[in-house]
């Protein structure tokens, strides 16, 4: 046993001659010391990185087979959309491929949207950790776009409609609009060309600058420390051996402790999948069961429930204004309210980081933004009415108070005072 030791001893010391293998262990698990009050909001990054592996594996396996080829076969088929029927009826446990995939990008979302909730309330943008929200914020923006292209992938009439709009929409913007849309889509129409063109950006692309991205964020993240449910410096109060006095080592306490938050998603993730992959329309919807069709435009188009909210808000853009159309103002104002979180460390002047702490102003205007990020998220599902519009315009509204009066608001807001030590609440 003790040869065998020996024999393991030296060959890590070879690796460690050539490659940080042990310092790298040493500086992101064992000897990296994450705040010991983290609750289960904490889950909820190591979720969104267990999703991504999952999508780049299941990914893989589905291009083994995709054909991204929108001309029509033998039987008036586009070949895309029969070669994801081919997967799901042909290919041994194809069907499950494609399922944890399409169930994973709604998955990805829902653990990305906990996850920036959690930096909201704890104040984890604030300094110095401006770099990281930046760095996530990115991320966001990025999966944002490979959802959008990998959206159309499946050539269904909901795919093909829906890529339509959205292209279209970027030719609102002036001198630029109509080339940029022509260069996105590759043609004058969506067809073939466009179908390649987010094929290799969704696969190769946006998933190399995903993957980067999220490497930086983690550097960035252990380079300045993680943040806690009390917004306290735990590197501020350290032992005689250097150790911050309210720090425990991430691996074994976190890694372990994630592991239960991994279990009970994997068991939400399973249901879902064997027995609500579509999620009653919200994660694949009815119309992408049949095949594109640009004839036949469907009653009422929209995009997937995490573009909801801020679809809500391009169609909350109804007038004018400087004599330009309605349309551009709409498109500014969709990518306005996704940009904006990026501005969140400087918006905020509050003496206090943590939701513990801040008084009442903050915690009414936090709520009303959770109220209507959702309505507007609901309101986005469904055709427009005008009563639907001026509820949508209403929201839209509370929805960018809560990023622009944010810095009259918070310093004027009273605040309770931040421990000096980490609490065990």
């Amino acid at each position: 046993m003790s040869a065998t030791n020996t024999k393991m001893q030296k060959l890590l010391t070879w690796v460690d001659e050539r490659f940080p293998l042990t310092s790298s262990w040493k500086a992101h698990l064992s000897e990296y010391y994450a705040p010991k009050n983290f609750n289960f909001w904490y889950f909820f990054g190591s979720l969104a990185l267990l999703v991504l592996v999952i999508q780049i594996v299941t990914g893989i396996f589905l291009v083994m087979h995709f054909k991204p080829d929108a001309s029509v076969n033998a039987s008036g088929v586009p070949v895309a959309f029969a070669s994801v029927e081919y997967i799901m009826r042909d290919v041994p446990w194809g069907w499950l491929i494609r399922y944890m995939h399409s169930t994973g990008a709604s998955a990805f979302f829902i653990v990305v949207y906990l996850h920036m909730f959690r930096g909201m309330i704890y104040g984890s943008y604030r300094k110095p950790r401006e770099l990281i929200w930046i760095f996530g914020m990115i991320i966001f923006l990025c999966l944002m776009a490979e959802a959008f292209f990998g959206y159309l992938l499946p050539w269904g009439q909901m795919s093909y409609w829906g890529a339509q709009v959205i292209v279209n929409l970027f030719s609102a913007i002036p001198f630029i609009g109509p080339d940029l849309s022509l260069w996105l889509r590759g043609d004058y129409v969506v067809g073939d060309a466009t179908l390649n063109r987010f094929f290799a950006f969704h696969v190769i692309a946006v998933p190399l600058v995903l993957v980067g991205l999220v490497v930086a964020h983690i550097i960035a993240l252990h380079e300045v420390g993680s943040n806690n449910p009390d917004g306290v410096e735990i590197k501020k109060k350290k032992g005689a051996d250097g150790i911050p006095l309210d720090g425990i080592p991430f691996h074994p306490y976190y890694t372990v402790k994630d592991i239960v938050g991994v279990v009970v998603f994997l068991m939400v993730f399973s249901i879902v999948i064997f027995f609500m992959p579509e999620a009653g329309g919200y994660f694949i919807e009815a119309n992408n069961f049949f095949p594109a069709d640009p004839l036949q435009t469907p009653p009422h188009i929209a995009p997937v429930w995490y573009f909801t909210p801020f679809y809500s808000i391009l169609r909350a853009v109804t007038y004018p204004l400087f004599g330009i159309d309605a349309k551009f103002w709409g498109v500014v104002a969709m990518g306005a309210s996704a940009i904006i979180f990026v501005f969140l460390p400087w918006l905020d002047r509050s003496p206090a980081k943590s939701i513990r702490y801040r008084g009442p102003i903050y915690k009414s205007f936090l709520a009303a933004f959770l109220v209507s990020f959702f309505t507007l998220g609901y309101l986005g599902v469904l055709p427009p009415t005008p009563a639907r519009t001026l509820v949508s315009q209403l929201c839209a509204m509370v929805y960018f108070a809560f990023f622009l009066l944010m810095p009259v608001y918070s310093s004027i807001d009273k605040c309770k005072p931040e421990p000096d030590r980490v609490t065990e609440k």
